[in-house]
């Protein structure tokens, strides 16, 4: 067994590295051996440059400056080799390979310390979304839960979307919200959100009463760190989603979030009629609605935020988020995710404009008669 899975190691990155080794070594033994079986007025020494340009790619600096040191020394030899070692250009070319060679070690230790950089920022990243984001239950009461986040700032790993699920006494309580801004920037308002809603989601009260208190976070926090000229410019969507375990509803609150989609069988897709409030923050006393809708065994309720839909192709259109969901409407709550992930990728060219995130959740029990709201 152990041999079996000794063969079945993934290659290091040293192996890797050490394998396209080979390729800037031969590069300076062909160079060579084609040089000195070329006619006298064909000069193939200064194509050397190309190994130690190439090396940077895979390698550090100490083994470009080896490959250098490895390529000037091919031009000394055939300098030699020809009788012209004290020539004019000879000496000329030896000189600027050199220079060339040591303008490549320079760059590859830059690029090296720009990789390092680039690895602590991603480390650092990764350890506020673990601490912010804490990772969904796939299983939590009557339900099954994916989720899929994308960052729209490459260094980021988080941003200015969140979302959290939380056990209350007879169900389930989701939360998906956006704050203003994107990327590193919102993360302070995301962490103060999902706090305010990991604190109170536990407790006996009505939706309409969490989303107050979450609106009162929200209030505070702008007044304590807003400048005057900034005034009005912290706040954040939020849809509130409770599921209890014996009871086929969902109950909703919305603060001015976009709608799930209800994916039901046969490749169903409907978007629930809500009475959404005001963004948090915007609005001090606002009173919020309850909206409660049908949400039967075997269905499946997709939130996201408006980095989803906002999501544009090469020709400036929005992604079809109902349209090609429908596709997939009788898949796991992974699978979904993995079908959106790739997808939405595709149609926005790999990259998007503006924090995405989306949670499927999967109604699995309930034991009561259907309600509607």
């Amino acid at each position: 067994m152990a041999s079996r899975l000794g063969r079945a190691r993934p290659r290091q990155p040293w192996q890797s590295a050490r394998a396209l080794l080979t390729l800037p070594v031969a590069l300076i033994v062909v160079i060579t051996v084609v040089d000195l079986h070329a006619p006298h007025d064909v000069h193939l020494g200064p194509a050397l440059v190309i190994a130690p340009a190439l090396t940077p790619s895979f390698a550090g600096p100490r083994t470009t400056a080896a490959v250098g040191a490895l390529a000037v020394a091919a031009q000394v030899f055939l300098g030699v080799t020809h009788g012209g070692i004290g020539t004019t250009n000879h000496i000329v070319q030896i000189i600027a390979l050199s220079v060339l060679v040591v303008l490549t070690v320079l760059y590859s230790a830059l690029r090296m310390r720009r990789q390092a950089q680039l690895a602590r920022v991603r480390t650092v990243a990764e350890a506020a979304q673990q601490v912010l984001m804490w990772p969904l239950p796939e299983r939590i009461g009557a339900v099954r839960i994916a989720s899929l986040y994308l960052a729209a700032e490459d260094e980021a790993q988080i941003g200015g979307d969140l979302y959290a699920a939380a056990r209350c006494d007879d169900g389930v309580r989701v939360l998906i919200g956006d704050v203003r801004g994107k990327g590193l920037p919102a993360i302070g308002e995301a962490a103060l959100l999902l706090g305010a809603f990991r604190e109170s989601a536990h407790r006996r009260v009505p939706l309409t009463e969490l989303a107050t208190t979450l609106d009162q976070s929200i209030t505070r926090y702008a007044a304590e760190l807003d400048r005057p000229d900034e005034a009005g410019e912290r706040f954040a969507t939020a849809l509130l989603v409770e599921i209890p375990d014996h009871d086929a509803v969902t109950r909703m609150t919305s603060c001015g979030h976009p709608p799930p989609l209800l994916l039901g069988p046969g490749h169903v897709v409907t978007a629930p009629s809500l009475h959404p409030s005001p963004p948090l923050g915007v609005q001090y006393g606002v009173e919020h609605t309850l909206d409660v809708f049908s949400f039967e065994p075997g269905d499946t309720l997709l939130l996201y935020t408006d980095g989803v839909v906002e999501a544009r192709d090469e020709r400036g259109r929005f992604y079809p988020l109902a349209d090609r969901v429908a596709r997939w409407t009788g898949d796991s709550p992974e699978a979904l995710m993995h079908h959106l992930r790739r997808d939405l990728l595709a149609h926005a060219g790999g990259r998007l404009g503006d924090d995405a995130a989306l949670i499927a959740v999967h109604r699995t029990t309930a034991e009561r008669r259907r309600h509607h709201g």
